[in-house]
């Protein structure tokens, strides 16, 4: 397999791997040191003198300006949010639906952005599903689409089979009919680079925890900043152009700003904002081509070792369809997720198998390490389990 960058060095970085076999980073990545250390600093500013807040502030805007040019967009196009499920509502509510319009989704997709305009259904909107197939592009929506229809809301990167749908060509799709396009890239920001402005986006949502190595409890929303008829569904003194300096609320200081500021509430989670600048300045290091190539080869080389045991993959085989880093492989959860965990293998359970899901950190070793335990525990004998279970300590 050919190094695309130094493994054993970034694995260093993630104390955790030492001890268990993490193929489980489509739930979350476990910290890493910058991450830590990012933390750590806040905490130790505070401690120490109350915590400069100025100074912090001025991270927070450092660190918009890293995401934004992680996603080729503007610094002013970038929220922070709670998590992904805030970002899609405040998509979902900030789009001027009304009733009888409609909104194609995909069937299957995450719950949490489809409940986020399912509950537009009390304005009277109406929510479509679409199919799930190994490919979802512009032609899967094109028929769906009528005079009634004003959004398509989909995923990038499906949670629980590895779909890597062709957001550009949905993009597309959306600007030749004037539609508005929300994409959730939770699964795949972080590993597989976004250009917001090529799939032109009307809004994407994410939160951190995953691909971001940043733990849970801060997201992220983009907001094509042209489209200045989308407003928030509430409103707080810090979503204001002018917000009033004595305090004091009045009705006829209501404008908003020209800015994705006008999502926001305030109060912001400052520590992990402050780690989210350390873990972009760490993927970026590295090169996030580089990671989703490293990805890539990793699943190539997982699909090989499945193939010659005979069992089966969830969801697409071909690189130009599938995430570089999320696979489920056939076996039934129920049966076989304890076992993984004894064995010191941490996957998560997924609709139709057992998801194994990479980072920069995984190696080839971790995959030969489930794929002998996989082999144990399906060997004919007892001696023969035994065997193959003591070459994984």
């Amino acid at each position: 397999m050919r190094q695309h960058y130094d493994v054993a060095a970034v694995r260093k970085a993630f104390p955790a791997t030492e001890h268990v076999v993490y193929l489980d980073s489509g739930f979350q990545t476990p910290l890493s040191r910058p991450v830590k250390e990012a933390y750590e600093r806040f905490l130790w500013e505070s401690f120490e003198n109350a915590g400069p807040k100025q100074i912090w502030l001025n991270r927070l805007e450092e660190t918009r300006a890293k995401v934004a040019d992680f996603l080729g967009v503007e610094p002013h196009e970038i929220a922070f949010t709670k998590n992904t499920s805030e970002s899609m509502n405040i998509a979902a509510n900030a789009l001027p639906l009304r009733a009888g319009d409609k909104v194609l989704m995909i069937h299957g997709d995450h719950p949490n952005n489809a409940y986020a305009f399912l509950n537009l259904r009390k304005k009277g909107v109406e929510i479509v599903f679409i199919p799930m197939t190994d490919v979802v592009d512009a032609e899967s929506f094109r028929p769906h689409i009528d005079e009634r229809t004003r959004a398509i809301s989909m995923s990038h990167v499906t949670f629980h089979a590895g779909h890597r749908f062709d957001v550009a060509s949905v993009g597309e799709l959306c600007a030749q009919h004037s539609l508005y396009f929300v994409v959730d890239a939770m699964q795949g920001i972080g590993v597989v680079p976004i250009d917001a402005k090529a799939i032109k986006a009307t809004f994407i949502g994410s939160g951190t925890h995953k691909g971001l190595l940043v733990p849970q409890g801060l997201g992220l929303l983009y907001w094509d900043a042209t489209r200045t008829e989308l407003e928030p569904a509430y409103l707080a003194a810090a979503s204001l152009a002018e917000p009033p300096l004595d305090f004091i609320a009045r009705p006829d200081n209501v404008a908003l700003p020209a800015t994705a500021g006008r999502f926001e509430l305030g109060n912001f989670n400052l520590p992990a904002i402050q780690a989210l600048g350390a873990a972009i300045d760490f993927i970026n290091q590295i090169g996030i081509e580089k990671i989703q190539q490293h990805c890539f080869d990793l699943g190539d080389y997982l699909i090989d070792r499945l193939d010659r045991l005979d069992i089966g993959l969830v969801g697409p085989r071909e690189r130009q369809h599938r995430a570089p880093h999320i696979y489920v492989i056939a076996l039934p959860a129920a049966d076989w997720l304890d076992y993984f965990t004894q064995n010191g293998i941490r996957i998560s359970p997924e609709r139709d198998g057992i998801r194994v899901s990479l980072g920069m950190f995984n190696t080839i070793e971790d995959i030969d390490r489930l794929i002998e335990a996989i082999r144990a525990r399906n060997a004919p004998s007892t001696r023969a389990r035994t065997a193959v279970l003591s070459k994984l300590g």
